[in-house]
């Protein structure tokens, strides 16, 4: 209990039986709080800035000079904290107390109620099972994330005119534990995250100030008629990881977030797109569902989107509306993959410029299937079941602004002919390639990366000048192919060059000669011996060459 300061005969007579009570027990007297002295092992500075944290403390420090505003105790161990530690802080602006092994018992409600100044309250990774009852008006922003917290008050955060963020994340919260009005005459709140409790519904009354709200990782099954309403200055709403359906929401859930951009609604339980979206939506998650098809009105609300995030979902090519994507200008990134496509869907976007079509079941693309999306600039067509006749040769003619291409993990014989020449990135690996035709890389002069690796091919799959040709290559990657030997005729602009899982048994003298920037060969796993490797051309290379290891294993320098 902390006593009154008061002057006289009282105060002495306090004094003197508290003196006699420690006598009594063998206890040294306490002494007053020196304004002027810093604790051990904590580091003060002259404006009132105290760091203690991560020094092992069991106990709140004591002797804090009464000037101190910032007070860093994180990282500790300290399991309570009484009033009277807090009564002479009066100016402590900032408080953390992160990572330390605070409970409920431990934490005087009054000690921090008291604190007028406090603006900056962190509390978060801490043994707390319920939040304080009351905080101070002065509140600016409060962390008490992974704690066990199973209930709020009313005054905990309502009354608090200054208050700017609550972070609440990672507890045990559920409806039950949140008072109806938690941010009553709290007006200016920005940021709210309660992600990862067992909420079932959405919090009622949420301050309109709110620009940031997380509610992902719940058990949101739906949103009741108009939670949303009041927040016309919301702009990120994070509601991933739900049991959210499509009968979870209604055609103006969102409609009245005038100011949202930003919507997850990913890894729930959606069939279809929602309806009634914001027209200034900006990104869009809606990966990780179950939407089968995408209809002709479903997009048409969010002239703004830039992001379309639709991966791993059912979606297949026929159910996709070739009007879906219609009115969408300025759309520029849409994610596609892990989906059931058959092939390149119609009406995709015009002004996209990346296209994320991997992991689908894209078998066929034919001569004017990409022809509309001449603005593309990364193109991912990997692990699909492309083969060489069901690629048109002039599948890419209109694609002239395409700097990365990814063509891995399908069935192609052969890299294609007429692949965009401004190509930066092209990836082709893991195909069974068996053969880059004649012309196929003429003109890429801009190509800095190549990889073909994992596939069929031998010295003479490859026609005659075909490295020399790229003058910007920067990287090669042939690994796991049937190579022979080195390559000979490689660009002098190479540096980095990977050759290892091949049936290289020597390499002559002059293999290297002709890359004079090159930082690193990798030649592990082939068929060299130590008699294969020409000592000057090691010498010369120093560390840049690696051929430690052959097919056995074993290692050979």
């Amino acid at each position: 209990m902390a006593f009154p300061r008061s002057s006289g005969g009282l105060s002495l007579l306090v004094g003197l039986l508290l003196l006699l009570g420690q006598r009594s027990r063998g206890e040294e007297p306490t002494a007053e709080p020196d304004p002027g002295r810093c604790p051990e092992d904590c580091a003060c500075a002259a404006e009132g800035a105290v760091d203690c944290a991560g020094v092992s403390l069991t106990r709140f420090p004591a002797g804090l000079p009464a000037t101190t505003r910032q007070l860093a105790l994180q990282n500790n161990k300290i399991e309570e904290i009484r009033v009277e530690q807090l009564s002479n802080l009066p100016l402590l602006e900032t408080l953390n107390l992160q990572n330390n092994w605070l409970t409920t018992d431990g934490l005087e409600d009054e000690g921090l109620e008291m604190l007028e100044e406090l603006a900056y309250l962190y509390l978060a990774n801490n043994q707390l099972s319920s939040a304080p009852k009351a905080l101070p008006p002065s509140l600016v922003s409060a962390d008490f994330a992974a704690n066990r917290l199973t209930r709020i008050f009313p005054y905990t955060f309502g009354y608090k005119p200054n208050l700017k963020s609550v972070y609440l994340h990672n507890n045990k919260l559920t409806d039950d534990g949140i008072p109806d009005n938690m941010f009553n005459a709290s007006d200016n709140l920005e940021i709210l995250t309660l992600s990862s409790n067992f909420l079932r519904t959405v919090p009622e009354n949420l301050p309109p100030s709110l620009y940031r709200l997380h509610l992902k990782s719940n058990e949101l099954e739906r949103i009741p008629a108009g939670a949303f309403h009041g927040l016309r200055n919301l702009r990120e709403l994070y509601l991933q990881n739900n049991f959210l359906s499509d009968e979870g929401a209604d055609n103006e859930t969102f409609s009245q977030m005038t100011s949202l951009e930003c919507l997850d609604l990913s890894n729930n339980n959606l069939s279809a797109v929602p309806r009634g979206l914001p027209r200034n939506l900006v990104l869009l998650h809606l990966e990780r569902n179950s939407i089968r098809g995408i209809p002709a009105d479903a997009l048409h609300s969010v002239r703004n989107l830039e992001y379309l995030l639709l991966h791993n979902n059912q979606l297949r090519s026929r159910f996709i509306h070739p009007a879906a994507f219609q009115g969408l200008k300025k759309l520029h990134t849409l994610h596609m993959h892990n989906n059931q496509l058959e092939r390149v869907p119609r009406g995709l976007p015009r002004r996209a410029k990346t296209l994320v079509l991997l992991r689908n079941a894209i078998s066929e693309i034919g001569r004017n299937d990409l022809a509309p999306l001449y603005t593309l600039t990364e193109l991912n067509l990997s692990y699909n079941r492309l083969s060489d006749g069901k690629l048109h040769r002039d599948a890419f003619r209109k694609l002239r602004l395409l700097e990365t291409l990814h063509l891995s993990g399908n069935a192609l014989r052969s890299l294609p002919v007429g692949l965009p020449r401004g190509l930066k990135v092209l990836e082709a690996k893991n195909n069974g390639m068996e053969a880059v035709p004649d012309g196929a890389l003429s003109g890429m002069h801009r190509l800095r990366t190549l990889v073909l690796s994992d596939n069929r091919l031998r010295l003479n799959s490859v026609y005659q000048g075909a490295w020399m040709e790229l003058v910007a290559l920067t990287t090669l990657d042939l690994s796991g192919n049937q190579l022979s030997h080195v390559p000979t005729d490689l660009p002098e602009s190479l540096e980095y060059l990977d050759l290892q899982r091949n049936r290289i048994a020597s390499i002559p003298p002059s293999a290297f000669e002709g890359i004079p920037n090159i930082q690193k060969i990798n030649l592990r796993f082939n068929r060299l011996s130590a008699s294969a490797l020409d000592e000057s051309s090691l010498a010369r290379l120093g560390g840049k060459i690696d051929v430690g290891g052959d097919d056995e294993g074993s290692d050979r320098r």
